[in-house]
């Protein structure tokens, strides 16, 4: 069935593909963007919607996700990790290789597809291992992959070990144009750890990794990026040192890309010793959902990752989506499992960075949109014309609590719940279709209006 004609009436609209942000009126056509200007007129039939004070934006891209499916369904599954995305503002989700089995194969690619035509409410895009069955030594079948749809290549939560490796990956990646994004941390060095190595650790008597087992990492994937011209992408930064790394690569003329998510932009170590406010009112000393790899930093790191994101050293922003079960976070901190369900709290959590002055508004969408896109070689994360109309309407002023008893996402894993949140998506549109709206379903999407 077509789509029917949309209008979008009187929007600030914020495109940095296309260098606009101005007001104006989205026309939707056949599910694409036919025109962006202000006063179009109504196309005969054409539904509309007054969105009046509120920003246009493109879908939201997140380059780093953990769907789950196949093999680990009870964490989360596509259909409800892509319901969750959409929920946060994103149309476009590009997810790990870290099912059961590994996507490694044509097969499991093939499966993931299927799974995403049949249950994703938006564009779902796989990842492939970098070595089979994640184990750090025989490469996969690249080529094959690619035919099958891959974006890129990665072991994420498992850093390649061996430098002969990671050169030999950069070098067959390259015949396919396709990124090795590789979890950078030092394998000799984290092994137990917990925790930032910091006084918060030495206080809680934590086993912790140091920020320099990332920082070795990334300077031997950046140099090796330079050796082969192969393409590196450094997933979640959390180091401030990593940052002086990365430019620097840059500066030589490295072919090197960069993500960092928001919590490594927004919470320190201490909220593991429930020391950190806001939160610290909400989350006690040792709680697992404190627990994420690679660890909260502490503020210097902060301030170091949000100028480089600003400055566009850092790329982009990935939310490392990462659900988990209840049974999974309430254990001893040690036994825990790592990561936080960021799909519907991340691009709240960003927005806090632009009321605060850190970045402006069409600085953010930039790192949210079009950049998460250019890592990948994507044709999306705009509303140039002809482009799908993949949009997200959002109150940037609009507050809100998180609850994660609400969550869409089956992972109600987050050091965010209670807290008070400024902005959000209020309509989220995939290919001209509204997948989600907030005014519909006010009561599932992670906490009261107003608070």
């Amino acid at each position: 069935m077509a789509s029917k004609d949309l209008l979008i009436k009187g929007a600030r609209v914020i495109d940095p593909a296309a260098n606009r942000d101005e007001i104006a009126d989205v026309l939707v056509r056949a599910g694409r963007i036919e025109a962006v200007d202000p006063g179009l007129g109504i196309p005969d039939g054409a539904a509309t919607i007054d969105a009046t004070g509120q920003v246009v934006a493109p879908g939201l891209v997140d380059p780093h996700c953990h769907l789950r499916q196949p093999g680990f369904e009870y964490k989360e599954t596509i259909g409800t990790g892509s319901r969750a995305a959409a929920a946060g503002g994103f149309t476009t989700i590009c997810s790990m290789a870290n099912t059961r089995p590994v996507a490694d194969d044509r097969g499991v690619i093939e499966t993931i597809l299927e799974f995403a035509e049949r249950e994703a409410v938006v564009r779902v895009l796989p990842l492939a291992s970098v070595t089979m069955g994640m184990q750090g030594r025989q490469l996969v079948q690249m080529g094959e992959l690619v035919d099958a749809g891959v974006i890129g290549f990665s072991d994420d939560g498992i850093p390649l070990p061996g430098a002969d490796t990671m050169r030999t990956a950069l070098e067959y990646a390259t015949r396919f144009d396709r990124p090795i994004a590789n979890h950078a941390e030092d394998p000799s060095l984290i092994a137990g750890a917990t925790m930032h190595e910091g006084l918060t650790s030495t206080r809680l008597g934590l086993p912790a990794a140091p920020r320099q087992a990332e920082e070795i990492m990334i300077s031997r994937d950046v140099l090796l990026s330079e050796l082969t011209g192969g393409r590196y992408h450094a997933l979640h930064l959390s180091s401030g040192g990593s940052v002086e790394l990365i430019q620097r690569a840059k500066e030589r003329g490295a072919p090197v890309t960069a993500e960092v998510t928001p919590h490594h932009l927004t919470l320190t170590d201490a909220i593991v010793g429930g020391r950190e406010e806001p939160a610290a009112a909400r989350l006690g000393p040792y709680d697992a959902n404190t627990k994420v790899n690679p660890p909260l930093r502490e503020p210097a790191d902060l301030d170091l990752l949000r100028a480089a994101l600003a400055s566009g050293v850092i790329d982009c922003v990935g939310t490392d989506h990462a659900p988990h079960a209840r049974h999974e976070k309430e254990v001893e901190f040690a036994r825990a499992d790592s990561g936080f369900s960021l799909f519907e709290t991340a691009f709240a959590t960003m927005l806090g960075l632009v009321h605060t002055g850190v970045l402006d508004l069409p600085a953010l969408i930039e790192r949210m949109t079009v950049a998460p896109a250019r890592v990948y070689n994507l044709p999306h994360g705009t509303l140039r014309p002809g482009a799908p109309a993949d949009i997200v309407i959002f109150d940037p002023e609009l507050e809100w609590v998180v609850d994660r008893e609400r969550f869409l996402s089956k992972g109600h894993n987050t050091p965010y719940h209670g807290l008070p949140m400024k902005g959000r998506a209020l309509r989220t549109i995939f290919g001209g279709e509204t997948v989600f709206d907030l005014a519909a379903t006010p009561a599932a999407t992670g906490g009261s209006v107003g608070a």
